[in-house]
């Protein structure tokens, strides 16, 4: 099929006030514009992309998140005879295609925008004609084979087939920083994901936990930052790693070892919290799913939240294994997560499910969390 554009959709930037409208399609543009080399009109909502790498084009449209939709198409003159020739020719190619024939059904839905002669319902009647003569294909407007799209917009027709779902959510780079506590495993990058869907570049934060886990933990953190990078356009991930593992010496040293997970979490979100405060951050993302693992049974989320005051956000609080991995598999982590890292030594036989906020705090004490902390993002930030 030789189309000439892509017509891309947005959804919830229209509910925007102008103002703010103008703000995310300005941004949504320029995001676009960053990996693909086109040329893009904008026009009530829709965006008519024209790109110098039509295949490139249809690939990488799929990971810019704001586009809701996308269509590769002809353009014509709003004209009968004109839409009679371009549709005709149109379908000799979806006929060499195998998507329509004789005995296949069809349906013409018509969108129109701006003053014309005819009615949406009367140019589908028209176009629906041209497919009857030409072929003699049943038409079928309740459970069609194929339905072919008119976008008419003033002078200006499309002609097209296909709507390729996109990323959805809200162009990247629009709502803010984000710090990310991502490990190796399947849930972190995860909710990653879904937080830039929702606008927000990245900080992400990587613990290292030396001696208690190998290097492969790390090589994989470093594997899925260039696998989520994909859909950051030019608000690449800023990724930092931690070297976390004489903070979990001094907790299972000085504190009961049932509480080192709790400990862990604990740790990590301190971190976190003085990291976005160095790098302007707004909030911490993780990927807990409440009651997959030790640290994220309710008792223990708030022990280890506790006098934490920046926001928290889990996206996949409420998701199963099976919906989070799901994703994974979608947005191409699952393959690097799903490798076998070694795991974490520090993890203790039994760990403690039900934590107790008062003994998790003379835990704290006991190991001196906060000088441990304290220790970490000197390093991080001045090199001591």
């Amino acid at each position: 099929m030789k189309y000439d554009l892509i017509i891309g959709r947005y959804g919830e930037i229209a509910l925007k006030s102008p103002r703010v409208r103008k703000r995310f399609e300005n941004k949504l543009i320029h995001n676009i514009k960053v990996i693909l080399d086109c040329k893009i009109n904008l026009n009530q909502a829709r965006l008519f992309i024209y790109p110098e790498n039509f295949d490139e084009g249809l690939k990488k449209l799929s990971r810019v998140f704001g586009i809701v939709s996308y269509s590769p198409a002809i353009s014509l003159k709003t004209d009968l005879n004109e839409i009679e020739k371009h549709l005709t020719a149109y379908v000799d190619e979806l006929e060499n295609l195998g998507l329509i024939s004789s005995e296949k059904s069809f349906a013409i839905r018509t969108r129109r925008v701006g003053k014309h002669e005819m009615t949406s319902q009367e140019f589908s009647a028209f176009a629906g004609s041209v497919v009857v003569r030409k072929l003699g294909s049943p038409v079928d407007l309740t459970n069609p084979y194929i339905t072919i799209f008119l976008e008419i917009r003033g002078d200006d027709t499309y002609i097209f087939h296909e709507k390729i779902k996109g990323a959805g959510g809200l162009p990247l780079g629009t709502q803010g920083r984000l710090v990310a506590l991502i490990s190796s495993g399947i849930d972190s990058p995860v909710a990653t994901y879904l937080m830039m869907k929702r606008g927000c570049e990245i900080v992400a934060i990587h613990f290292n936990n030396d001696p208690f886990a190998g290097l492969k933990v790390t090589e994989n953190f470093k594997k899925l930052i260039k696998q989520l990078n994909k859909y950051a356009a030019d608000s690449k991930i800023k990724p930092i790693v931690v070297d976390y593992g004489e903070y979990l010496t001094a907790s299972k040293e000085y504190a009961p070892e049932k509480l080192t997970c709790v400990l862990c979490k604990s740790g990590m979100y301190k971190i976190a919290e003085k990291i976005a405060e160095k790098e302007d951050a707004l909030a911490i993302v993780d990927g807990s799913s409440l009651g997959q693992v030790a640290s994220q049974t309710l008792p223990n989320i708030l022990a280890t939240r506790e006098k934490t005051e920046l926001p928290i956000l889990s996206p996949l609080i409420g998701l199963d294994k099976v919906e989070i991995e799901k994703i994974a598999k979608k947005i191409g982590t699952f393959p690097i997560s799903e490798s076998d890292d070694g795991g974490c030594s520090a993890v203790p036989r039994y760990p403690e499910t039900n934590a107790d906020l008062f003994q998790v705090n003379m835990a704290k004490e006991s190991m001196k969390q906060d000088e441990e902390v304290d220790k970490i993002i000197n390093k991080i930030y001045f090199g001591l």
